[in-house]
């Protein structure tokens, strides 16, 4: 009954919709045709077998949008429809909206890819309260902005994914492809330094208002109220938006379907940028080799990607078919799962933006039915189809019990490891909230005395007090893993 229903509530948002396709048909990489109905049932068909909340979909061709359109819902609970300009969180589809910005700036000659990047700060590397972990290693001298844009830095994706929550250098600046967040927010520290303006403003001037992004910023904006989608996870609970108030190069910027196509068809027109400066964004700085592009430190190789040439650019993966060059980005935050790809010199392509973590397992489908794109490295991206997951293991479910207040009171404060990770934990009446860096707050609910969970996750957090009953520590239990947390004050 729960299906029916679920697939009821897709194909009625896809109706109330007006019709946002540009073409009856589609012309696909083979030359041959899509109808727009049947791009509907298989997107509708693929939301419900795989419990995707809401789909926005763009299609490119010869480097102009040719059908465009939301499906699903950016509200369950409300039953709103998804819309061309519902605001959904970009992921790290942010970084390729980043980097276009930055290579305005080597265009203007601001920015230089090969000047170690330490060289444009007025102090020491280390001595920003972000970076003091790498004090003694002197191969953060040898980072450039051009191994940050290309993942090539060592930096891992995030500190916190290390034991110790610490910024390391992992192997020879580079040397390797790996993943890096991590390296993109150092590449912002030094756009942000040398300009003397924030992310935001060289955002707005650089990309969003040149391009006609007018529902895009890299923090929330009030007027977004009107009309945003929620994230969901893979049980279908809502994570709501992602109001973010400080701008993040790795993964921030909120946009909407038509806004990120916008950007897709400035890229692939080669929009305020020089020819040169275009053609190397998109050329091969690094061979990759890895088996699967995450956990990036993973040394396992293969050679299975070799025949596509599997490549990183400078904040682009390519890869090679017989359609010529491929360049793609993927997006990934808990809730939203993103993903566009282009193919260079036909100018065709397709843009998938889903407010569920759910997801990913419908792209293999989409891209292979849609565009006849039968050459991404799925398995190298982790995109496991939908009806190849193993089963979903069930809710661990939670009994909410009362808490004396007094109780409550002597578990708020801070914890974590500053600057980078902080945590404030406060009161809401009967319960707490959680509240990490500049995240929205979760809210947790007591099970005992001392351990309280997430209704929105699947986090568990135990507190441990002293002699006087203060607390000390704060144990997370996630994802199999328990990770301490000191107390701050």
């Amino acid at each position: 009954m729960r299906n029916i229903i679920w697939l009821l509530t897709i194909v009625a948002a896809v109706a109330v919709l007006p019709g946002a396709g540009k073409q009856s048909t589609i012309k696909r990489l083979d030359g041959s045709k899509l109808a727009s109905a049947e791009i509907d049932s298989t997107v509708t068909r693929l939301m419900h077998a795989a419990e995707v909340t809401g789909v926005g979909l763009a299609i490119f061709d010869q480097g102009k949008v040719v059908y465009e359109k939301p499906y699903g819902v950016r509200d369950k609970e409300k039953n709103l429809p998804l819309t061309e300009d519902s605001v959904m969180t970009a992921a790290s589809l942010t970084k390729v909206a980043f980097a276009y910005m930055v290579m305005q700036l080597v265009d203007e000659r601001i920015l230089d890819l090969e000047k170690p990047v330490y060289q444009y700060l007025p102090k020491p590397l280390p001595e920003y309260a972000p970076y003091k972990d790498l004090a003694g290693d002197p191969r953060y001298k040898k980072i450039t902005a051009r191994m940050l844009l290309s993942h090539t830095s060592g930096f891992p994706n995030w500190r916190w994914f290390n034991d110790d929550r610490k910024l390391n250098i992992n192997f020879e600046p580079g040397s390797r492809y790996a993943y890096s967040g991590e390296g993109i927010d150092l590449l912002q520290l030094v756009v942000e330094t040398i300009t003397n303006k924030p992310l935001q403003d060289l955002m707005r001037a650089h990309v969003f208002e040149p391009f006609g992004m007018t529902r895009s910023s890299m923090v929330w904006e009030n007027r977004f109220e009107s009309d945003y989608a929620n994230g969901y996870d893979e049980w279908g609970r809502s994570l709501g938006p992602e109001r973010r108030p400080k701008a993040d190069a790795a993964g921030g910027m909120q946009t909407t379907l038509g806004d990120f196509a916008r950007f897709m068809q400035a890229v692939m027109e080669d929009k305020r940028l020089s020819k040169r400066t275009h053609e190397l964004m998109l050329s091969p700085q690094i061979q990759i080799l890895s088996k699967h592009q995450f956990p990036p430190m993973d040394k396992e190789t293969s050679e299975g990607n070799k025949a596509i040439r599997l490549s990183y650019g400078l904040a682009w993966g390519l890869y090679w078919t017989p359609y010529g060059k491929a360049f793609f980005k993927e997006g990934h935050d808990d809730g939203w799962r993103n993903y566009t790809v282009c193919f260079e010199k036909p100018k065709t392509g397709i843009l998938i933006m889903t407010n569920s973590a759910n997801g990913e397992g419908i792209y293999k489908e989409l891209l292979e039915t849609l565009l006849k794109n039968t050459f991404t490295p799925i398995e190298w991206e982790g995109f496991t189809p939908y009806d190849k997951l193993p089963p979903r293991e069930p809710l661990k479910q939670h009994t909410v019990v009362a808490v004396d207040s007094k109780l409550l009171d002597r578990y708020l404060g801070r914890y974590g490891d500053p600057p980078n990770l902080i945590l404030v934990v406060r009161r809401e009446g009967d319960h707490l909230s959680l509240q990490e860096n500049d995240e929205p707050k979760e809210e947790l609910f007591p099970e005992s005395e001392r351990d309280f969970f997430s209704k929105m996750a699947d986090d568990v957090f135990t507190f441990e007090v002293d002699s006087r009953g203060r607390a000390t520590l704060m144990t997370l239990h996630t994802g199999g893993k328990d990770i301490p947390l000191k107390r701050i004050d």
